[in-house]
């Protein structure tokens, strides 16, 4: 395996992936949240808006450092130890490595979702005003919070796990490994190392950006499939605003299409671009620059 590719010790990855993942939520929240009442059932105006862009960001303080903190650890980790697993030897090679970043970043996407999820749901149901009802339209994450648990329970905040990973794991297949590759490409040509450790954090963030807004674009039918079952409600709910769909991606990818068009697949495909490819360069140029002050 390249020298490059060694996993970082797990507490540098952990407080690098916490202080990645709080930067870029906080940064570009409202972003999200135009974006979330791009693809909502109600409509853009019925949301929101631009009104209240910072509605359900305490949820996300909550959770984001936790599940960036998640997600980097277990990438860090499985990237050094899948290689040695029997059976997986060609994941030591510069062929294999594309396929090991995938690997790795689909666990670490598994392992974040478990925490991200619920703040997900709460942050997306802040966002449009799921709950609004009369003086208490503007509550923020903790009023959303007891709603879910009052009309769903527990499971209420789980709910869109598997369309969360199924979005994540085909973003993060396309994000990583070009984000690795770019590192590598750029490392070779500007650098008289040839190695990813002597590039500029400026180098590294660029990188970031660009795998971010190709995998942003190329994802964004799932990020509205994402959206609408996170949104939706049990049938039998007593808040009546969003409409109720599947808690399968394909299910409602084929209704939103048949429904809506083609167009509606990728509502709020503009400001995910710019959301994820501005908020990669933030998200792994800050985790890169943790690590080398950590080290």
């Amino acid at each position: 395996m390249n020298n490059d590719d060694r996993a970082k010790p797990v507490t540098t990855a952990l407080l690098s992936g916490a202080a990645a993942g709080l930067s870029v939520d906080i940064l570009f929240f409202p972003i999200d949240t135009v974006k979330t009442r791009l693809q909502s059932s109600q409509g853009f105006w019925s949301s929101g808006g631009f009104s209240g862009v910072y509605r359900g960001l305490g949820s996300v303080v909550v959770g984001s450092a936790p599940g960036a903190a998640f997600f980097f650890t277990s990438y860090e980790t499985l990237k050094t130890r899948l290689p040695h697993l029997p059976g997986c030897d060609g994941l030591r090679h510069e062929r294999g490595q594309p396929l090991l970043h995938m690997l790795a970043a689909s666990g670490g996407e598994i392992a974040a979702c478990l925490i991200r999820v619920p703040t997900e749901v709460v942050k997306s149901r802040s966002q449009v005003s799921l709950y609004a009802d009369g003086q208490k339209q503007h509550q923020g994450s903790l009023y959303a919070l007891r709603q879910v648990i009052a009309h769903e329970g527990v499971r209420g905040l789980y709910r869109g796990f598997g369309s969360t990973v199924a979005r994540e794991i085909p973003f993060t297949c396309i994000q990583f490994p070009m984000y690795e590759r770019l590192k590598l490409a750029l490392a070779k040509r500007k650098t008289t190392s040839g190695s990813v450790q002597d590039l500029s954090l400026q180098a590294t963030a660029l990188c970031g950006s660009l795998a971010g807004s190709v995998s942003a674009a190329l994802t964004t039918p799932l990020d509205v499939a994402k959206t609408r079952i996170m949104l939706s409600r049990r049938s039998g709910s007593a808040v009546p605003s969003e409409q109720v769909y599947s808690s399968q991606i394909l299910p409602t990818i084929r209704r939103v299409y048949t429904d809506e068009g083609l167009a509606a697949l990728f509502s709020g495909v503009v400001p995910r671009t710019l959301w994820i490819g501005l908020g990669g360069a933030v998200f792994l140029g800050v985790y890169e620059a943790s690590c080398r002050t950590l080290a």
